[in-house]
């Protein structure tokens, strides 16, 4: 599932991506345009209500280019994005 906030003031968008806990098994790491690609830059961390979730901070009207990134280096792309290609998901704000 992937939650759009409203912009802020300053022109930023709070986005959440949330997976299952356990779907699929292992960490996950959301990765993409907004922090060059980088796996450890936002693992989605356990919530209280049995999912786990990453949240990014980006400028308002932009496009994000994202993929998450299993266990073993197993990549897999988000059916809520409003895109989705060969190279991964596409996000437009």
């Amino acid at each position: 599932m992937i939650k759009r906030g409203k912009p802020t003031k300053d022109g930023q968008v709070k986005v959440t991506f949330t997976l299952p806990a356990q779907e699929p098994q292992g960490p996950v790491s959301l990765v993409g345009s907004f922090n060059s690609w980088e796996p450890s830059a936002h693992p989605l961390k356990p919530r209280s209500n049995g999912l786990r979730s990453a949240v990014v901070t980006v400028p308002a009207s932009s496009t994000l280019h994202f993929r998450y990134l299993g266990e073993g280096g197993v990549w897999f792309d988000d059916t809520d994005a409003d895109e989705v290609r060969h190279d991964g998901g596409r996000l437009h704000l």
